[in-house]
């Protein structure tokens, strides 16, 4: 029964308002978070990839990713507003599925906040070296990419993303209000950049190109939804700002469902002027940069190295708020012993937990500079849905068992609409290969490893009487 003892939520809320993190977020900056973290390299990067798969019907792929996004984001807005501390859905699952399940999705969390930062920096280099090509300047063969990630390529490593993910690491070892600064005046300008490429391309766009509209059929519809549902990672990020929100029980469900609903409107726009400008077959699996070679075709040259720096911006934030959910994750994590404790410890100037930041940061980093952006991909959807999933799960139990719970949002129609996030996350993962499968089941069994050697032992639950879940 050990293995399903939960939290306390009044002990949630207490540990809240005496944990040291300055609450200093604000609405406006949870949008920015959330748009910080959802636009990057799913429509920078993996929209010529998944133009090959379903064809200009992609941005049907979008709506239908969002859709199964917008179910569970409704979940997270009401668990966000009624447990407003760190960790995510982390948190919520330890108040009300239990231990175990806790531990798990946090695990399963790292591998989603993490190889997503570490997918993206890939993605930026990428962009990087497009940018400054048009200079004339190129790094050294062997330092231009992860092993194997160009055919024929004899690079050894990515340092131009291990580099950025070293810089973002220092920017949130310093504190959230720094952080939140560089992120609004980023996100800004990528919110500019991509209206600018939606209006200057739209004049270009020829219909003929979208003809057929969905050459796979709806089978490429569902692959090209489970592909670019990574394109939306990112949103959830903002509920584990929580506990740093200072009108927590209003500011997060808006942060939250607002930059979900900004983010598809941009989605849709830009894959239909970019498929409408280049015919989906001319896109490759390996092109690092669709967005600026749609404008490259339409001659203005200098509007994609536009385009190519707006993407390295809006690329930048997306890191820098993965990095910035996983440490507060890893945080929360460390704070209940299922980590080592020392982790969660706050710098005493900047009330940050510096040592996790570094540590964290920098082994993401390596992991950046080391292994392709396609073989990451999959591996964070995969991470992602049953995060969603387990989120959706979540909310009824915690219908039935706080009732009484104050609750600035509440999801409508429950059980019903968290149900229909359940279906549609595994429809999702259905479409996903077998090696992903494989590797996520390998990463599972790993974190049960780690679950029973050492945090199931130093839990600081595990001196307490057991509470089940439902109590």
């Amino acid at each position: 029964m050990d293995l399903f003892r939960v939290k306390s939520i009044d002990s949630m809320l207490a540990q809240r308002e005496t944990a040291g993190l300055r609450k200093s977020l604000s609405t406006f900056d949870l949008v920015m978070l959330g748009v910080g973290a959802v636009v990057g390299s799913g429509i920078f990067i993996l929209t010529g990839t998944g133009s090959l798969i379903a064809g200009p019907a992609l941005s049907l792929s979008f709506v239908l990713a969002a859709i199964a996004c917008f179910f569970s984001a409704l979940s997270y807005a009401e668990f966000s507003s009624s447990l407003p501390v760190s960790g995510s859905v982390y948190t919520y699952v330890y108040a009300t599925l239990g231990e175990l399940p806790a531990w798990l999705i946090g695990w399963i969390l790292i591998l989603e906040f993490g190889l997503a930062a570490s997918a993206v920096a890939a993605g930026w280099s990428g962009y990087l070296q497009s940018l400054i090509a048009g200079f004339g300047l190129h790094l050294p063969e062997a330092l231009r990419a992860a092993p194997g990630a160009v055919a024929g390529s004899a690079s050894l490593f990515n340092l131009p993303a291990f580099l950025v993910l070293a810089a973002i690491t220092a920017l949130l070892s310093l504190g959230v209000r720094q952080s939140k600064r560089v992120n609004n005046a980023m996100v800004v300008i990528k919110i500019l950049v991509v209206v600018l490429f939606i209006a200057a391309g739209a004049t270009h766009v020829r219909t003929e190109n979208w003809t057929p509209f969905m050459p796979y059929g709806m089978s490429g519809v569902y692959a090209g939804a489970a592909l670019m549902f990574y394109a939306f990672i990112g949103f959830d990020a903002v509920a584990s700002s929580a506990e740093e929100v200072r009108n927590p029980q209003r500011s997060l469900p808006l942060g939250i469902l607002g930059s979900l609903l900004i983010c598809t409107v941009l989605y849709v726009l830009v894959t239909l002027v970019m498929t409408g400008i280049v015919p989906y077959q001319d896109f490759t699996a390996n092109s690092d940069h669709p967005v600026s070679l749609a404008l490259q075709r339409t001659g203005q040259l200098g509007l994609a190295g536009v385009v190519d720096l707006g993407a390295i911006l809006g690329m930048t934030t997306v890191i820098l708020v993965m990095s910035y959910g996983l440490t507060r994750i890893l945080y929360a994590m460390a704070r209940d012993g299922l980590l080592p404790r020392r982790l969660a410890s706050l710098h005493p100037r900047h009330a940050t937990p510096f040592t996790l930041t570094w540590t964290v940061g920098l082994a993401f980093a390596l992991i950046a500079g080391l292994i392709p952006l396609a073989v990451l991909a999959e591996l964070i959807n995969i991470g992602t849905l049953t995060a969603f999933a387990l989120i959706s799960l979540a909310v009824i139990v915690l219908r039935r068992t706080h009732p009484e719970l104050r609750r600035g949002f509440r999801c409508p129609g429950v059980p019903y609409v968290p149900l229909a996030a359940v279906v549609c996350c595994v429809f999702l993962i259905a479409h996903l290969d077998r090696i992903t499968w494989l590797a996520f089941c390998v990463w599972l069994l790993a974190g049960l490893a780690v679950y029973f050697l050492y945090s199931r032992r130093k839990a600081v639950l595990a001196g307490e009487p057991v509470t089940p879940p439902g109590r």
